[in-house]
């Protein structure tokens, strides 16, 4: 089921402007950064409860995805971080399919293949770890079961 609530756009102006575009051309415009494809993550707000839409490097595999809360390896998490905590559903949208997953952070094996496929698909996210202190979370999201796959609207 598609995630309900109030939209509150990214007070950054190119993430909420890159967001919006994507999912209004059903992912055909703003969906590269550097030449490599991106997604839209809908996470629902840990504090607000409100819905809210991150462009992220795509990281796919299997039918899962993998999204790094690297925020470009500063000392914080970026905020969706908490979202994803505090609210596992999400949806994603890869081009023009949006789907319900369910996100989990990764650790131990399945969180060193996973960073591996990552740093195929973002080679930044290689220094990303040496630029702070903190170990860069992980989530895998993996496809709820009778979750809605739909062209966007």
């Amino acid at each position: 089921m598609p995630l309900q609530g109030e939209y509150a756009p990214a007070s950054d102006r190119a993430s909420r402007e890159q967001a919006e575009r994507y999912e209004a051309t059903g992912g055909t415009e703003m969906a590269e950064v550097e030449g490599r494809p991106i997604i839209v993550l809908t996470s629902v707000g840990a504090k607000s409860g409100k819905i809210r839409k991150h462009p992220l490097m795509r990281i796919e595999h299997g039918g899962s995805y993998a999204v790094i809360a690297s925020n470009g390896g500063s000392q914080t998490h970026p905020t969706w971080y908490h979202n994803l905590v505090a609210n596992p559903h999400v949806e994603l949208q890869d081009g023009s399919v949006r789907r319900d997953y369910y996100a989990h952070e990764a650790t131990g094996l399945e969180r060193e293949r996973w960073w591996y496929q990552a740093e195929q698909t973002w080679p930044y996210y290689r220094d990303y770890p040496r630029r702070t202190d903190r170990t860069i979370p992980l989530f895998v999201l993996t496809p709820l079961p009778g979750g809605s796959t739909s062209p966007s609207s």
